[in-house]
C-alpha cells in the first residue's frame, strides 16, 4: 500500500510500499494542491501549450518576414536594375575638356551631353539587334551636344565603374554623317569604319592579356587618336568592348557626337564600311570563341571582329593594342624605350595606326612616309 506523509507545508511525500528511505528521498515527487495533477504535470501542459502557441506565432512572423524580403528584394533590383548590369560609357575627355555621359536609368528630361542616349547596362548578345550601333534606338537627345576635336588629336572613354571583364576585344569605330550636324541622324542609316582595335595582346586566348584588360589597366578608360587623314565634318565616334567570358559574347556600345576639323581627304574604302547591325554575324569566330575549352589553352591569335583598320589598305591588323591607353599600372613589367623597336626593319610598309612592334610582333617596322614607329606599350608600337 502506498504510504503518504503529510507535511505541514501542505506538500505531500509519496512513495511505493516498498521502498526505502533513500529510494524516497531519491524519488521525491512534489504534488501541488490541485487534485490529480501534479505541479510538473501542469507545468508541462502550461510549457508545450506556450511552444505551440509561441511556435505558431513565430512561424507567422517569419512567413510574413520572408514574404517582406522577397517584396524588398523585388523592389530592390526594380528601382536600380543597374545592380544585376555591367556598365557602359560614364563620360569622355578631349583634351582638358571634360565631357559628363549619358545615365540610363536618370529621366532623359534635361540631360545634356555629347554622348547619344542609351538605354541599359546590359550586354547586346544578338549580332543582328537593331540597337547595335548605339545601345539605343539610334535617336539623338533632345538636348544632343557636338564637342569639336581636330584630326590627329586623342580622345578618351571613361566606364561607370572598374570594368569586371578583362577577357574580349576593344574597337573603336567612326561614321560621317550627311549635312553638317549628327543631331537628328539616326546611327543606323550611317556606314562606319574602324578606327582602333585591340584583341589577344600576349598569351594565349585563355588566360591572356586581353584588349579589355588594357582598358581596365588605365582606370577602365580607353584612349584613341582621331586619324589626322579623315575629312572634315560631322561625325559619331562609338567605343565598344565585347566580353568573352560567356556565350553567346556580350557586346557594350556607346557613342558621341564630335565635329572634325583639320583633317584630310582620305575616305574610307569600301571594305572598311559596314553597318550595324551588319557587321557582325553570330557566327563569327571572334564572337563565338569558347575561352575555356582545351584548345583556347595553347591558341595564340585571335580573329577581332569586324571590317579591317581604316587606312590599312584592306589588311586586318595583327590582334593587339592600336593605340590603346598609356597607362602601364597593370602591364606586366618590361623595359621599353620611347620610340621605335630597335629590330632592322623589314617586309612592308605600315600605314599609319598600323602596328609596327611590340614583344612578340614578327611583321614590318617600317612605318608609311612621313610617319614613325612609337612604342605605345610593351606589346604594341604604332605608327603614327
Amino acid at each position: 500500500m502506498t504510504q503518504v506523509t503529510a507535511k505541514s507545508n501542505g506538500i505531500h511525500e509519496v512513495a511505493p510500499p516498498s521502498s526505502s528511505i533513500g529510494d524516497i528521498e531519491n524519488r521525491k515527487v512534489s504534488y501541488c494542491l490541485f487534485g490529480k495533477y501534479t505541479f510538473r504535470q501542469l507545468f508541462e501542459v502550461r510549457l508545450l501549450t506556450w511552444m505551440s502557441y509561441t511556435g505558431a506565432v513565430l512561424e507567422g512572423y517569419l512567413q510574413r518576414l520572408d514574404a517582406m524580403f522577397i517584396q524588398v528584394i523585388a523592389l530592390a533590383l526594380m528601382a536600380f536594375p543597374q545592380a544585376l548590369a555591367h556598365g557602359g560609357v560614364l563620360s569622355i575627355a578631349i583634351g582638358n575638356t571634360w565631357y559628363n555621359g549619358w545615365a540610363p536609368y536618370d529621366s532623359p528630361t534635361g540631360q545634356t551631353t555629347i554622348i547619344r542616349p542609351w538605354s541599359s547596362y546590359n550586354p547586346i548578345q544578338d549580332a543582328t539587334d537593331p540597337t547595335l550601333s548605339c545601345n539605343d534606338d539610334g535617336t539623338s537627345g533632345a538636348l544632343q551636344l557636338t564637342a569639336p576635336i581636330t584630326a590627329g588629336e586623342k580622345i578618351t572613354a571613361y566606364w561607370n565603374q572598374v570594368w569586371p571583364h578583362p577577357y574580349g576585344p576593344m574597337l573603336v569605330y567612326m561614321a560621317q554623317c550627311p549635312g553638317t550636324t549628327c543631331t537628328g541622324v539616326n546611327s543606323d542609316t550611317l556606314s562606319w569604319f574602324k578606327i582602333d582595335e585591340s584583341g589577344l595582346i600576349n598569351g594565349t586566348i585563355y588566360d591572356g592579356f586581353w584588349g579589355d584588360g588594357l582598358m581596365i589597366a588605365d582606370n577602365s578608360s580607353w584612349t584613341t587618336t582621331i586619324p589626322s587623314t579623315i575629312p572634315n565634318g560631322p561625325y559619331l565616334i562609338r567605343f565598344e568592348t565585347i566580353a568573352l567570358h560567356s556565350l553567346p559574347a556580350q557586346l557594350y556600345p556607346e557613342c558621341a557626337q564630335l565635329m572634325v576639323t583639320g583633317g584630310g581627304s582620305l575616305a574610307p574604302t569600301a571594305a572598311e564600311l559596314v553597318k550595324f547591325p551588319g557587321a557582325y554575324s553570330n557566327t563569327d569566330p571572334g564572337l563565338t570563341v569558347d575561352i575555356y575549352s582545351n584548345e583556347a589553352q595553347t591558341e595564340t591569335t585571335y580573329p577581332i571582329p569586324g571590317p579591317p583598320l581604316y587606312g590599312s589598305n584592306g589588311v586586318t591588323s595583327t590582334p593587339a593594342s592600336p593605340s590603346g591607353p598609356s597607362s602601364t599600372s597593370s602591364v606586366p613589367t618590361t623595359s621599353i624605350s620611347s620610340s621605335a623597336p630597335s629590330s632592322t626593319p623589314t617586309g612592308p610598309v605600315v600605314p599609319e595606326y598600323g602596328q609596327c612592334g611590340g614583344i612578340g610582333f614578327t611583321g614590318s617596322t617600317t612605318c608609311a612616309s612621313p610617319f614613325k614607329c612609337n612604342v605605345v606599350n610593351a606589346y604594341y608600337s604604332q605608327c603614327y
